[in-house]
């Protein structure tokens, strides 16, 4: 300001050339203007990048996101504390669209994991997806799912997808499932998913359960180490408990080892049930399913429940769940158990029908309500 002064004081003009007071004077006004083109420019360049930015959230809220890695994400599963579910249909052959891999649960499974959230609210639920799987922001104008957003609504219950090789590594199996052999199986489904249950309770203890079931009561209580008969001359491994530590993470160590070493690709039930019986007859020392029911020292502390706890409506008579004829019959068998499994396999076309006078659709209506309610916008 002061050199401004200066330059043009009358005693300093007569001194300098008149171009030289023009060409200074110009400077001057060049600069101001280009300060304001400069801060104009930058308030419209600003303007743009806030405006594009939004606009790129707008689309962002259409776009999949990924599910957490269950070994990656917080919060992780309580060792000991959680229920486990597994979805592995997408674990052979995934399609590489994004579109073809999206989070998808039928009514019956949303069923299965509400019940368990309901009765266990002590416990965490995981819904462990095998292979990746996308799902879109709950802001999104996609994101239509009322079933997810159902069994969402109970706080315990997390969705997490994971990657096999990396789920294995660290485990006794780490090597084997390298190898690929398993993948050669006739029903890779299946056998991955015998496997992964006993990786998950291997690396966290607590509870597995197939999405086939309904919890009728809380299992919180319940010694952890048990599994339940499925006839005369199997433990079945739909409902399988072990614990984080002792002699649980042993057992898992064991039924891992003997999986690798007696797999067999060709025999459906050979490394899910066939496992938990082989280990369980050698922990008991008995192949007599009556002597491993009667008797949990034998055991070494590993309970096996009879048929009524988990498995009390057979494989065979699956239909007596959805047929009406059935409802009174069906309720006084299960009764006492402390959930139910419908056999999916052969019972998934029926689906859960609101208002419905069957045995499943009663235990959906009390032990999944908000599933059930959904079930009335979804047809699976």
């Amino acid at each position: 300001m002061s050199l401004s002064l200066t330059l043009f004081s009358h005693k300093f003009l007569p001194k300098v050339r008149p171009n030289l007071v023009l060409a200074l004077f110009g400077l001057l006004v060049s600069g101001i203007i280009l300060i304001y083109t400069y801060q104009r420019d930058v308030g419209n360049a600003m303007t743009h990048f806030i405006w594009k930015q939004a606009k790129l959230q707008s689309i962002g809220t259409n776009v999949p996101r990924p599910l957490k890695d269950v070994l990656l994400t917080e919060p992780k599963p309580k060792p000991g504390r959680t229920i486990f579910f597994l979805e592995t249909t997408r674990i052979v052959r995934p399609k590489p669209e994004m579109m073809n891999n999206m989070l998808q649960l039928t009514a019956r499974q949303a069923c299965a994991i509400e019940s368990a959230a309901l009765h266990n609210p002590t416990f965490e639920v995981f819904v462990l997806f095998a292979g990746p799987t996308y799902s879109y922001p709950e802001n999104s104008s996609q994101h239509q799912q009322p079933i997810i957003d159902a069994i969402l609504s109970y706080k315990n219950v997390q969705l997490r997808q994971l990657n096999l090789r990396r789920y294995a590594t660290g485990t006794p199996i780490e090597d084997w499932v390298k190898y690929g052999e398993l993948f050669s199986s006739r029903f890779p489904i299946h056998h991955v998913s015998d496997l992964l249950r006993l990786i998950t309770l291997y690396r966290y203890g607590g509870i597995y359960l197939d999405m086939d079931v309904v919890l009728l009561r809380s299992m919180e209580d319940v010694p952890l180490n048990y599994a339940g008969v499925e006839s005369y001359t199997h433990v079945a491994n739909g409902v399988l408990s072990m614990a984080p530590t002792g002699f649980g993470h042993e057992f898992a160590k064991s039924c891992l080892l003997d999986f690798q070493q007696q797999f067999d690709g060709d025999a459906w039930g050979h490394n899910g049930p066939g496992v938990i019986t082989r280990v369980a007859q050698r922990i008991c020392g008995t192949t007599n399913m009556s002597l491993m029911l009667e008797d949990r020292t034998r055991c070494q502390g590993f309970k096996v429940f009879n048929h009524t706890a988990f498995y009390a409506v057979s494989y065979t008579d699956w239909r007596h769940f959805f047929q009406p004829q059935y409802l009174q019959q069906t309720l006084a068998r299960t009764k006492n158990s402390y959930l139910v499994h419908v056999w999916n396999q052969v019972s998934k076309v029926f689906h859960i029908k609101v208002g419905s006078r069957t045995a499943y659709g009663k235990y959906a209506e009390k032990n999944c309500p908000r599933a059930y309610a959904a079930a009335a916008k979804d047809k699976s």
